[in-house]
C-alpha cells in the first residue's frame, strides 16, 4: 500500500514543481537534492541498522514521511507552498531513503527463516514492481480529478500502513555493534576487492555512467514531456507505468529464456536500445508510440537486471557479496545528482536537445565500452 502511495509522490512532486516554476532546471535541483544525500548517507544508513534496531529505524522515517508530506499537501490545499519548502521535503526524503533501504534489507532475515528468505525479498521486489507498474497513471487520474494536494495526501496515509504493519511486529534480536574500525576496514576490503577484478571494475565504471545518461533524462524528461508537449498529468503518469510494465516483463524473461551467457553483449545491445530510444522519444508526438518505446526500454532494463544480478552473485566471493554489492549500489546512483541538474539545465534550453544529448552520451559510451574487451567477455 505505501508503495503504491509513492507513485502519487513521484508523480505529483515534478508536475507541482513544473506547474509552479514552469523550469525544468528547478525539477533537476530538486531532484538533485533528494538524490545527493540518498548517495552521501547510503553507507552510513546500513552501518546504523547494524546499531539501532532497523524497526525504529522504519518507524522514524515513516512517521517523519507523513508529517512532511501531510505538511505539503496542507499548504498546496490552501495555496500557501513555496518552492524551498519542496526542495526541504526532497532533500528530507533522500536523507530517509539513506536510512530505510538498509534497514528493510537488515530487517527482513530477522522476519522469516533462511529458507524462506528468497521468497520474501521477492514478494518486497514484485510488490515494489507492481507498485510502479500500477501506481503512476491513477496518480495522474487524480491530480487531473483532485488536484495535486489529493496525490500527497493520498501519500501521506499511505505511511501510517506501514507504521501500523512495524508496530506488529517484535524488534529483531540486538546484535553486536561493529567496531568503527573494523566498518571502515570491511569498507576499503570491498573497494579493493573491485579494483583487482577488471571485468567487474570495468561493469562497474559502464554502470555509473548509464546511470548518468539514462536517470535524469527520464525523471525530469518525461516530466517535462507531459506538461509541455501534452499539458496532461495523466499522460505523465501513463509514461512511468508503461516504463514499469517493461521492466515487470523483462524481469520475468530470465525464468522463460535461461541462456546464462554472453552477458556483456546483453549489455552493450540494451545500451544501444536505450540510447536509440531516448533520441526518438525527443521526436515523437503520439503517446502510444512514446509508451511503445518505454516499453521496450524497460524490458531490457529488467533483463539487464536480473542477468547482473547473478553475475555478481556467482563471481563474488560470498563473504564480500554485501560490501561490494555496496560498492555497485553507490556506482549506480553516485553520479545520478549530476544528472538531474544537467537533465534539468538542458531541457530548459530545449526539450529534443535533452533526449538527444542523453542520446549521444549513452552510444558514446556503449562504443567505448563495446571496444574494451574485458566488457565483450562478461559471461
Amino acid at each position: 500500500i505505501s508503495l503504491f502511495g509513492d507513485q502519487f509522490y513521484l508523480v505529483a512532486l515534478p508536475w507541482l514543481v513544473l506547474q509552479i516554476t514552469g523550469s525544468g532546471l528547478a525539477l533537476g535541483t530538486i531532484l538533485m537534492v533528494a538524490a545527493i544525500p540518498r548517495a552521501i548517507f547510503m553507507l552510513i544508513g546500513g552501518a546504523t541498522s547494524d546499531r539501532i534496531s532497523p524497526r525504529r529505524i522504519l518507524i522514524s522515517t515513516a512517521a517523519a514521511r507523513t508529517l512532511l508530506v501531510g505538511a505539503v499537501a496542507a499548504l498546496i490545499y490552501f495555496h500557501r507552498i513555496l518552492l524551498w519548502e519542496l526542495y526541504l521535503l526532497a532533500g528530507a526524503f533522500g536523507f530517509a531513503d539513506a536510512f530505510s533501504y538498509p534497514a528493510l534489507l537488515a530487517l527482513l532475515p530477522a522476519l522469516v527463516s533462511l529458507d524462506r528468505l528468497p521468497a520474501a525479498n521477492a514478494l518486497i521486489t514484485g510488490s515494489a514492481q507492481l507498485s510502479t507498474t500500477a501506481g503512476p497513471a491513477p496518480a495522474g487520474l487524480t491530480i487531473k480529478r483532485w488536484g495535486i494536494a489529493s496525490a500527497f495526501a493520498i501519500d501521506a496515509i499511505s505511511f501510517l500502513f506501514v507504521i501500523a504493519a512495524l508496530f506488529s511486529i517484535p524488534d529483531p534480536p540486538p546484535r553486536p555493534a561493529p567496531r568503527r574500525r573494523g566498518m571502515v576496514h570491511s569498507i576499503l576490503e570491498g573497494l579493493r576487492y573491485v579494483a583487482h577484478d577488471p571485468p567487474m571494475r570495468a561493469l562497474l565504471l559502464l554502470i555509473a555512467a548509464l546511470n548518468f545518461g539514462i536517470a535524469g533524462p527520464l525523471v525530469v524528461g518525461l516530466a517535462a514531456l507531459g506538461k509541455q508537449r501534452f499539458a496532461s498529468a495523466t499522460v505523465f503518469g501513463i509514461l512511468l507505468s508503461s516504463l514499469a510494465v517493461g521492466g515487470l516483463v523483462g524481469t520475468f524473461l530470465p525464468a522463460v529464456f535461461r541462456n546464462q551467457r554472453h552477458r556483456g553483449a546483453l549489455l552493450l545491445g540494451f545500451c544501444f536500445v536505450v540510447g536509440a530510444g531516448m533520441a526518438a522519444i525527443g521526436f515523437l508526438h503520439h503517446v502510444a508510440a512514446i509508451s511503445a518505446v518505454l516499453v521496450v526500454m524497460g524490458i531490457g532494463s529488467g533483463l539487464v537486471s536480473v542477468h547482473l544480478q547473478a553475475w555478481f552473485q556467482t563471481r563474488v566471493e560470498p563473504a564480500l557479496l554485501g560490501r561490494v554489492l555496496s560498492v555497485l549500489m553507490f556506482a549506480a546512483i553516485g553520479l545520478i545528482p549530476f544528472s538531474y541538474l544537467l537533465a534539468g539545465a538542458l531541457v530548459e534550453i530545449h526539450m529534443t536537445l535533452m533526449f538527444v544529448t542523453s542520446a549521444a552520451i549513452l552510444l558514446l559510451v556503449t562504443a567505448i565500452a563495446a571496444l574494451n574487451p574485458t566488457v565483450r567477455a562478461i559471461d
